[in-house]
């Protein structure tokens, strides 16, 4: 089995900061030809300084992933620069405190725009375009992988951020339900769930909350919060030939938090 993704295509969304610029600088390392995408143009011009602008493997598009327009877009300025796309990896994520007594919607509608439905409305259109260059090149053999990051909020909701967990609940039933709508067409769709990371937004809150980090490291069996580089070679896996017979899966990646029966605890 192959964890090879050289000259291979991937398109990887929340890649100015955290897990997806951990995804998409890995795939660059492994040879792929990567867009880097993120809503934040600030944070995806930074995430961009490490490459030379005249890198032909890399290129960068800002875009509120939420619009129509904008995955639109995405897509168009990734075939312009390099032709096709033969892995998606959706890693945009929008982190917000939802009320569940508060009748006011808003936060929960804008939690599953971005969380859920932006990913899905992504997924579909790439894999239009993957089921036309797999028409095009019947011998290829697989036509794509799309891989979602989720979180551990979507099989243990946490009260104060019910919205965000309601959205990666429902992202992780849609990875399954794309799975099978895709798999007679040779495109794999799975997904990675993340527990103790030190994502970009768990460093905003052990900034905020100095007690949090002891509360994650004694609720997560295995001791420590883990680094984001440690999720990339799972998603590597999940978008390489060397998983070619899974789809429709949902990998835990948490350091065995999932199997305590400790109460969870408030992370990101």
């Amino acid at each position: 089995m192959s964890l090879s993704i050289q000259g291979k295509t991937a398109i990887v969304t929340g890649a100015g900061r955290g897990i997806g610029l951990a995804v998409a600088r890995h795939f660059v390392e492994r040879g792929a030809h990567v867009m880097f995408a993120d809503t934040d143009e600030a944070a995806l011009a930074e995430a961009m300084s490490d490459y030379d602008e005249r890198d032909p493997h890399v290129r960068g598009f800002s875009g509120r992933m939420s619009e129509k327009l904008a995955t639109a877009n995405l897509l168009s300025a990734t075939l312009d620069a390099f032709d096709r796309v033969d892995i998606l990896v959706n890693a945009h994520r929008l982190v917000k405190a939802s009320d569940p007594l508060d009748t006011d919607l808003d936060v929960l509608e804008q939690l599953l725009r971005q969380n859920m439905m932006a990913g899905l409305r992504m997924t579909q259109i790439v894999a239009k375009r993957m089921i036309k260059q797999a028409e095009a090149d019947p011998e290829t053999g697989a036509a794509g992988a799309i891989v979602n990051i989720s979180t551990l909020a979507a099989l243990h909701p946490v009260p104060t951020m019910l919205g965000y967990s309601i959205a990666y609940a429902a992202q992780e039933q849609a990875t399954r339900g794309m799975a099978l709508a895709l798999a007679p067409h040779r495109i794999r769709v799975n997904g990675v769930r993340f527990g103790s990371v030190m994502s970009h937004e768990l460093k905003d809150s052990l900034r905020d909350k100095p007690d949090l980090r002891s509360k994650i490291v004694a609720a997560t069996p295995m001791g420590r919060i883990a680094a984001a580089d440690e999720l990339v070679d799972t998603v590597l896996y999940l978008a390489s030939e060397a998983s070619r017979f899974v789809t429709g899966q949902i990998v835990t990646v948490d350091g065995g938090r999932s199997l305590s029966d400790r109460v969870a605890v408030q992370t990101v």
